[in-house]
């Protein structure tokens, strides 16, 4: 692939034909807005359009995009250097006195005010499109080549016969200075002098600047056009900014040209979807490990891995290894993640207090061995015990602001995420430094894990230099929770958890009992041993190859069994069963119990099929008619072994095998599975 140094890139690839759309609607809709914001790092005023751009795009997600086109001589090529040549070309083909002004949908060839902004906006959002703008944006992460794909159809009757598609690459998150005369946008610093840019225009992609050419543009006609861009590293000289994968974005757009004037209208726009994509045949990446779930009050914490499919092929199954305090967990994932698709696989870990490393490995897919690796780190916040009789607590916050309270924000919240009180932000005091204190109540419901967080919008906390401040919670005996004169220092933020309720829930669940197993069916029991009544019974069932649970409803009987059943089971497949309870919004369970469902028509390889000896202490000889393949699974649901089968019988070497219980999935030449057991005995 050539490499190119231009900012705007030259078109490798250019096409368009009539065919079935893949990505953009047929169905008739309003338009979507596009803002050019006209702005500069040196305009003391652009902070409100700023603002006011992101409160449209909020107000209307997925509708409203911004492009913050900097330009005039109060965008500086200072680092970060945020001018593109393009940029300037397309504030030159508008009318407008100053900044900040923008165009909304291109309405006019007058630039308007930003005082403008909004009306204009749900103007345009209220009129019916002419045509609808789909498309795809496939990255290669290692060779940063964007392969674009934009569909355009038309549900209405375009007023000219040729219209243009434009597509624009913008940038969020470039942090560097802006001039703010009023604090017009306080969202968008994130530290003392450093402002975070966003939607910020870097490129381009289609061949001119006022678009590529489209046609047809009569009802009932898909144009689909194709490009192949490469990403550059940087834009801008000098000073320029790199173009972080990350935070990109593209934008598409169809416009017509009215002849005569310079006015050229939106008709719709969108973003495109993007996704990250390479030519090899098998190719998932881990795109991200994150901690999921309300805050608990137990060592019992989730995460997520985040696995997408950037290969052509669909993935039917992976193999992850989760590493963590020095024991490995195996994930066997199976399913259909087809390219460009992406699967969020589960697991639980026991994180003691404190914040640890996790270490995740994709070591196999479809079979094929791998070696992605991916770093986060899963925290387990120490709480504070408070018991109580009554049905909820009242808490007290002692606050002593620091000079700048205005930059201060506090909430707890329960388990869910639920707000159970707030406070903040407070006045910032006169003086150059000072101390103010606030004293707040919030009432906390019993048996539950509360969360407190304090922020600090500066992120240097509420102390120092402005003013020695803290923090300090008690319950209603006036006893200290947490906190106290010296908890002034925190950063951005600080967070705590409280259970309320004090006494641990004493809950056991004893391994599940299988009956009744068949093809597809299966009975479950277990035993609860608890004092109150669980809020839900059940059993998570999930085939040994699997991450994903099958979560079957159970009931409880009076001798405090917990009963459940299921039709759903495929036949020939091992299995891995354990019942929990949910009790207070905390998730109990049993330990686990592995079964395997019957064949359906491998008469003829069950009726010749011989296992012996059987425990082994060594070779274990299996003879059966038709085998072809042989799969060995541990307890937990680890495949150890997999060996051709040539012939009607086999040697499988067991030294390897640590002594215990291992499960036989025996492949069949007419594609029945077969499973057995035995085991190892030394």
């Amino acid at each position: 692939m050539k490499k190119f140094t231009f900012a705007l890139m030259a078109l490798l690839a250019f096409t368009f034909s009539l065919k079935a759309q893949q990505y953009v609607s047929t169905d008739p809709a309003n338009r979507n807005v596009i803002i050019e914001e006209f702005t500069g790092r040196n305009c003391g005023y652009c902070p409100i359009g700023h603002r006011i751009t992101h409160e449209l795009m909020e107000a209307h997600p997925g509708r409203v995009w911004a492009i913050n086109v900097h330009c005039t001589s109060l965008s500086p090529t200072s680092s970060p250097n945020l001018n593109v040549n393009e940029g300037h070309s397309i504030a030159n083909g508008f009318n407008f006195d100053g900044i900040p002004m923008g165009m909304i949908n291109r309405h006019s060839g007058t630039a308007a005010e930003t005082s403008q902004f909004t009306s204009l906006t749900n103007n345009q959002l209220n009129q019916a499109a002419e045509c609808n703008v789909g498309g795809i944006v496939a990255v290669n992460p290692e060779t940063r080549v964007a392969t674009i794909t934009v569909e355009v159809y038309y549900t209405g009757n375009s007023s000219q016969p040729t219209n243009y598609l434009t597509i624009a690459m913008v940038q969020d998150s470039i942090i560097g200075s802006q001039s703010d005369y009023g604090d017009y946008n306080p969202g968008g610093w994130v530290s003392p002098g450093q402002y975070s840019h966003m939607h910020v225009l870097r490129d381009i992609v289609t061949n001119n600047i006022w678009g590529d050419e489209v046609t047809p543009t009569t009802q009932g006609s898909l144009v689909v056009l194709n490009y192949t861009y490469e990403i550059p590293e940087t834009i801008g000289s000098p000073n320029g900014v790199e173009v972080d994968l990350d935070n990109i974005h593209f934008l598409a757009f169809v416009t017509q040209q009215y002849q005569g004037t310079p006015t050229r209208p939106i008709l719709n726009g969108c973003q495109l979807d993007m996704v990250q994509g390479v030519d090899e045949p098998i190719y998932p990446i881990i795109n991200g490990i994150n901690q999921v779930g309300g805050s608990t009050c137990t060592h019992t914490k989730d995460i997520e891995v985040s696995i997408q499919n950037i290969g052509i092929e669909t993935l039917t199954s992976m193999t992850l290894e989760v590493e963590f305090e020095g024991n490995t967990q195996t994930i066997n994932w199976e399913g259909e993640l087809p390219q460009y698709g992406s699967e969020k696989i589960r697991t639980t870990l026991e994180v003691p207090f404190g914040t640890y490393p996790v270490h995740v490995t994709l070591t196999e897919a479809n079979g094929e061995p791998l070696e992605k690796e991916a770093n986060s780190s899963i925290s387990c916040i120490e709480w504070a015990n408070l018991e109580t009789e009554n049905e909820e607590e009242e808490l007290t916050l002692e606050l002593m602001q620091d000079k700048f309270g205005n930059h201060i924000t506090w909430e707890f919240t329960a388990s869910d995420g639920t707000v159970l009180g707030s406070g903040g932000p407070y006045s910032m005091l006169a003086s150059g430094t000072g101390t103010q204190l606030h004293i707040e109540h919030v009432t906390v419901p019993a048996d539950e894990c509360v969360k407190f967080t304090i922020r600090d919008q500066n992120g240097n906390g509420i102390c120092c230099s402005f003013g020695q401040g803290y923090y300090i919670v008690k319950d209603s005996e006036g006893n200290v929770l947490f906190g106290d004169e010296n908890d002034g220092q925190f950063g951005e933020s600080a967070s705590h958890l409280i259970s309320v309720g004090g006494a641990q829930v004493q809950v056991e669940i004893s391994e599940t009992e299988v009956a009744n197993v068949d093809s597809n069916h299966a009975d479950f029991a277990a035993h609860l041993t608890y004092d109150g009544y669980p809020d839900e019974v059940g059993f998570s069932c999930r085939k040994v190859t699997s991450s994903e649970p099958m979560i079957i409803e159970g009931t409880l009987n009076e001798f405090r069994n917990i009963l459940g059943y299921t039709d759903d089971l495929e036949q020939s497949s091992i299995y891995v069963v354990r019942a929990f309870a949910v009790i207070n919004g905390e998730t109990y369970y049993g330990s686990e119990t592995t079964f395997q469902t019957m064949p359906d028509g491998v008469a003829e390889l069950e009726q010749s099929l011989k296992i012996y000896p059987n425990p082994t202490t060594g070779v274990l000889n299996i003879q059966g008619e038709g085998m072809t393949s042989i799969e060995v699974y541990n307890a937990v649901g680890q495949r150890v072994m997999t060996q051709v089968v040539n012939g009607n019988d086999i040697q499988l070497n067991t030294e390897s095998l640590n002594n215990g219980i291992y499960f036989l999935r025996i492949h069949a030449n007419d594609g029945n599975v077969l499973n057995s057991t035995f085991s190892v005995a030394r």
